[in-house]
């Protein structure tokens, strides 16, 4: 079940990416990360500005330039990245898109998607990329494929 758009998933993957090869505050061209993740640039870049524009990453134009993470990975969970490109409302909506889904009109897999939100939003909210980028080093976990 895919559960992310493609655009949480790219994000991601590209934060993590950052995390698990550069010290913090150096800066990383989307280019490269492009290349590795084989991601389209354009669609990364699209991705990545409303990061940027959160202040959640901090761009850098010219030769040397790139994108870099704005404070310490420790401190950048999973629901911020998944908020920002998803929206605020992102843990509160129908896994079915239906409007007005709730507890007095349910659709049939609201019991399900209440229970298992509850737990992916909790697992979100206590993940750090920091936690993920040194999961990609220490057991060699692959970003793309």
């Amino acid at each position: 079940m895919k559960v992310l758009s493609k655009a949480s998933v790219y994000g991601l993957r590209a934060l993590v990416y950052i995390v698990a090869r550069k010290q913090h505050g150096e800066y990383i061209s989307i280019g490269e990360i492009s290349k590795e993740l084989n991601i389209s640039f354009h669609f990364l870049t699209k991705i990545l500005q409303p990061l940027t524009q959160q202040k959640l990453l901090a761009s850098y134009r010219g030769p040397n330039g790139g994108i870099t993470l704005n404070k310490p990975a420790e401190e950048i969970f999973l629901i911020d990245v998944v908020k920002i490109i998803e929206g605020e409302g992102f843990f509160d909506t129908c896994l079915l898109g239906l409007p007005g889904c709730g507890e007095f009109q349910p659709c049939p897999l609201h019991e399900f998607w209440t229970v298992a939100r509850a737990a992916m939003q909790d697992e979100f909210a206590n993940t750090s990329l920091a936690e993920l980028g040194a999961k990609v080093n220490g057991e060699r976990l692959r970003l793309s494929g």
